[in-house]
């Protein structure tokens, strides 16, 4: 059972840590994303070179990474598997190590493993992010409210954790606070720049561009 929990957690890391920033900005024509803007590998970095329709495949690839590892895991082994084949692409999106260890913030791969292994907290998430980037006006501010609502989450869904054979009480909402958590700690210069109001904001429909990127 081990090596099988490990295993899944390796697959799933593997497939998060593909930076589908870098490869297709490459492709392209952009060179190295991490050169553009803030040097992120997400879809809003991706956004600054001017291809709308490029950092919309990066955002649905990314989403896809924690996606699919999570279904596939869930599909073949069970609920539990793939919640940590989702968790490990998040991670791999965060860390991976082509990249020394320097990825994106998770915000998409986060919410595509949340689409997997539970629609309403994605549905949730999702409403989330639209309120705080609306409302607020930044990007950031919509990753950041999209995270700080997963505790309640997990915690309101819980009835498939609470059934699972795992002998850790609470752990589905656990992860939900370590998930938030570490969200928060990858936007902190964000939430620098939000506390001191030089954060950028989002011109909704006028063609510029938004800030750091969420991804």
């Amino acid at each position: 059972m081990i090596l099988t929990w490990v295993l899944v957690a390796l697959g799933g890391y593997v497939l998060g840590s593909i930076p589908f920033g870098l490869v297709l900005a490459r492709l392209a024509g952009y060179g190295d994303i991490r050169n553009i803007g803030s040097g992120n590998i997400g879809a809003t970095n991706v956004l600054r070179t001017g291809n709308k329709p490029l950092a919309l495949a990066v955002l649905i690839l990314d989403a896809g990474k924690g996606a699919i590892a999570a279904a596939l895991a869930w599909m073949l082994i069970g609920w539990e598997f793939g919640v940590i084949a989702g968790v490990a692409a998040f991670v791999g999106h965060l860390y991976p190590v082509w990249l020394g260890f320097k990825g994106g913030k998770g915000v998409a791969t986060g919410l595509g493993t949340f689409l997997a292994i539970s629609w309403p907290i994605f549905i949730g998430m999702a409403l989330a992010w639209l309120v705080g980037a609306f409302v607020f006006r930044r990007s950031s501010m919509g990753a950041l409210t999209a995270f700080a609502v997963l505790p309640l989450l997990t915690g309101i869904f819980n009835s498939r954790a609470d059934a699972s054979s795992l002998p850790i009480p609470y752990w589905f909402t656990i992860l939900g606070f370590a998930l938030a958590a570490i969200v928060f700690y990858k936007h902190r210069a964000n939430i620098s720049r939000i506390i001191d109001g030089t954060e950028p904001k989002i011109s909704f429909g006028s063609g510029k561009k938004s800030g750091d990127p969420e991804g």
